[in-house]
């Protein structure tokens, strides 16, 4: 039978038609009529280009259709060792298509991410800072209950769309086509806002960042504690207002801590580039941006209604959840070892 003839041996036999002169025709024919059906005129042709060539190893050679082999541990390791490469790097080293690259990246479990950000590139001491204090909460908050009448601050630029009109080329005697524009102009406003479990307290939207100095900050403080007592009146009755904002020049001030003192609040502790366990960060302003996004607005002053509506209709259970969650980010931080919690 035909298939029973080896390889190796229709090989040799091609050689030898080779070295006797013959064309790639006719060698094919007179193989052919030794054993019926082995060769074509095809495999003969690529045979005698590579018996051209200089080359007459008979031995099968790699061809790039083959299925190759990759070890996924071999894969793993050189991800491990710089997990920036890209599949087309993967690809070049390893010498395989895309394709394969991808299916064993799935098969060891490994998805291409963007890189997170991070506030600050935390030396050791920060790490033991955030350490220590967030233990020091999470022991406190298992002995008290302050959640309560804490009062957390935050602030930030908040980016919206602001949509502009579309110019049109029209007649004299015509009147401009009223049309929305698919393309929108970025903006910005600076919000600053305090709030608790209990909903809002207090903020403020300006069209640009106020330089906040400490006379400024006390005057913002003053007005907090207004709201407070318009709002939350029985809560400042019952008990002392715990602040948490963060360590900015103008916030841990002389006049700042004498402001507070005033006002009868005390200030939580809370570590240097630790946006990850505030609350107005970590919680508020991502819900505030998502709810922004792609909404378009006429001016600063529709921008500054939406916020506004937005924070006041937001229910209780939003806020709640929001200063309640402090007891789980200050767990992951003593976890990682003062660490940034990677979301």
């Amino acid at each position: 039978m035909t298939n029973e003839i080896p390889k190796e041996h229709i090989r040799h036999c091609m050689l030898f038609e080779f070295r006797k002169g013959n064309s790639a025709t006719v060698a094919t024919k007179n193989i052919c009529d030794v054993y019926p059906n082995a060769l074509n005129d095809r495999t003969c042709q690529r045979w005698f280009s590579k018996f051209k060539s200089g080359n007459f190893d008979l031995s099968d050679s790699h061809r790039s259709g083959r299925p190759q082999i990759l070890d996924n541990d071999v894969l793993k390791a050189e991800i491990e060792v710089n997990p920036y490469k890209t599949i087309k790097e993967l690809s070049n080293t390893f010498g395989m298509p895309w394709s394969t690259i991808q299916e064993h990246l799935k098969h060891i479990g490994k998805k291409s991410k963007t890189g997170v950000w991070v506030p600050h590139s935390l030396q050791e001491q920060y790490k033991i800072d955030r350490f220590l204090i967030c233990n020091l909460l999470l022991q406190r908050h298992h002995t008290e209950s302050f959640f309560d009448n804490l009062i957390t601050a935050g602030e930030k630029w908040i980016t919206y769309y602001k949509s502009n009109r579309k110019r049109q080329l029209i007649s004299s005697n015509e009147s401009p086509q009223i049309t929305e524009k698919l393309d929108y102009q970025l903006n910005k406003v600076f919000l600053s806002v305090w709030w608790s479990i209990h909903g809002i307290v207090h903020f403020e939207i300006q069209k640009c960042k106020p330089t906040v100095n400490v006379d400024l900050y006390c005057e913002q403080l003053d007005r907090v504690n207004e709201s407070l007592i318009q709002k939350y009146s029985e809560i400042i009755n019952m008990k002392k207002i715990t602040l948490q904002h963060d360590n900015a020049r103008q916030y841990s001030g002389k006049q700042t801590f004498e402001k507070i003192n005033k006002l009868g609040w005390e200030i939580l502790p809370y570590p240097p580039h630790s946006s990850d366990i505030s609350p107005s960060d970590f919680h508020l302003f991502p819900t505030l941006q998502h709810f922004l996004n792609e909404k378009k607005f006429k001016n600063f002053y529709d921008v500054k209604y939406a916020i506004s509506k937005y924070l006041n209709l937001k229910p209780i259970d939003f806020y709640r959840s929001g200063i309640e969650n402090l007891q789980i980010r200050w767990q992951r931080v003593v976890n990682n070892e003062g660490d940034y919690i990677i979301d």
